[in-house]
């Protein structure tokens, strides 16, 4: 025996360890593939239905506004609600459409929820333009009447009508501090169905959303589109000043409020989509690539080894089974076959979930090629003093969630 196993080749045992690392992952890891965590169901309605604060940055978002802040003014809640939008530099009218459009769903639809247009001007030092809107568009909500939630959601995000009472439904039955959905991505052309369903699959990869949904659990995370928080969970975690330098904002807001004690809950969304077009590869690169180095901590050898992670577990399976069908060797090419069809296994639920052909499957080694180029591009940015950057601005030297 041991004899034999001397004489296999080097790609045989890069295919076996491969094979043994999806072993894993489809047993061991949180079943991360699956795609059942969703809005608790069952959720009573309370006696008396808390109040909300909504808070929408904005920065030259007049192309989504239309669908994303109308579905918001059109929300069916019985408790008191209102709007914030935080027009942060725009320079294509998103505040004056906003207030527009506030009007007109007023005169169509007899009222909607009250929407306030504010503009904080340029961040201070220290902190992400994001970040500095959330925090003014807070202190303003606060200061028009301390509501019990805020829902933080992004300007590009559109919500079912009955979205936020289906959000307070759950966070006041199961007692949560905060509760987030990711949002489903908008999945039109070719380069949004190769590279967006991954999106998704690796991050749930990343924080597998069954152990952050454990009480005491170590992994947090959180998907910054949808964001349901408690306003005394908020005090209490001191955000968003705590995290004002993090680039990956959603999960340093998690952890901030689970290392505060707060409960947290992440799931898919079934009501909730992002209406952001990203046609081309471009566009979708750039939104990986800004801040893909900042979730590695800005480390080159962090970022190694997710390199070789990424090529042992998604690009040898394949390679390996060409190899061993090639060269006549077949304990590669059995062993590269079996991870390759455990791998496009546990992606055929995110495909299904984003109602895309299930034989794409077998081209996510293709789409993790790319993420790792992406990973690569952002760490040179960094590198190269660009850092991440988004609508004009760039902070060459963001902050990694902190970790918790």
């Amino acid at each position: 025996m041991w004899g034999r196993l001397r004489r296999m080749s080097v790609i045989a045992w890069i295919a076996l360890v491969s094979c043994a690392a999806w072993a894993w992952l489809l047993l061991g890891h949180g079943l991360f593939w699956r795609t059942d965590q969703r809005l608790p169901r069952g959720c009573g309605e309370p006696a008396a239905w808390p109040s909300v604060a909504v808070v929408v940055p904005a920065r030259d978002e007049a192309e989504v506004l239309p669908v994303s802040l109308s579905s918001l003014l059109r929300q069916d809640y019985p408790g008191r609600a209102g709007i914030v939008l935080v027009d942060d530099g725009s320079t294509d009218g998103t505040g004056d459409l906003a207030r527009a459009l506030a009007e007109r769903c007023a005169w169509r639809h007899g009222g909607g929820l009250p929407l306030t247009v504010v503009s904080p001007g340029p961040p201070e030092p220290g902190w992400t333009g994001k970040l500095w809107a959330v925090r003014h568009g807070v202190s303003v909500a606060r200061g028009e009447g301390d509501p019990d939630f805020l829902l933080l959601t992004d300007a590009d995000i559109a919500h079912a009508p009955d979205s936020l009472r289906r959000l307070v439904a759950a966070a006041t039955s199961h007692r949560l501090d905060l509760v987030s959905q990711m949002a489903r991505l908008r999945v039109a052309g070719g380069w949004e169905r190769l590279v967006v369903p991954a999106f998704v699959y690796f991050f749930g990869q990343l924080y597998p959303f069954r152990w952050i949904n454990r009480d005491g659990a170590r992994t947090s995370a959180a998907a910054g589109g949808c964001v349901l928080l408690r306003t005394s969970a908020a005090d209490r975690a001191g955000v968003p000043g705590a995290i004002r330098g993090a680039v990956i904002d959603d999960v340093a807001l998690a952890r901030a409020v689970r290392r505060s004690g707060g409960r947290i809950w992440l799931g898919l969304a079934d009501h909730v989509d992002s209406v952001r077009p990203y046609p081309r590869l471009a566009d979708l690169w750039r939104m990986v690539a800004r801040s893909a180095y900042a979730q590695l901590r800005h480390s080159v050898a962090v970022l190694a080894a997710t390199v070789t992670g990424l090529s042992v577990v998604y690009l040898a399976p394949p390679l390996c089974l060409a190899a061993g069908v090639a060269g006549g060797d077949p304990v590669a090419a059995w062993a590269g076959g079996a991870a390759w069809a455990a791998m496009a296994a546990t992606y055929v639920p995110m495909l299904r979930y984003y109602r895309q052909p299930l034989r794409g499957a077998v081209l996510l080694p293709v789409t993790a090629f790319l993420y790792l180029l992406m990973t690569l591009d952002s760490a040179l940015r960094h590198h190269r003093g660009r850092g991440a950057a988004w609508k004009g601005r760039t902070y060459p030297a963001p902050r990694a969630a902190p970790e918790g």
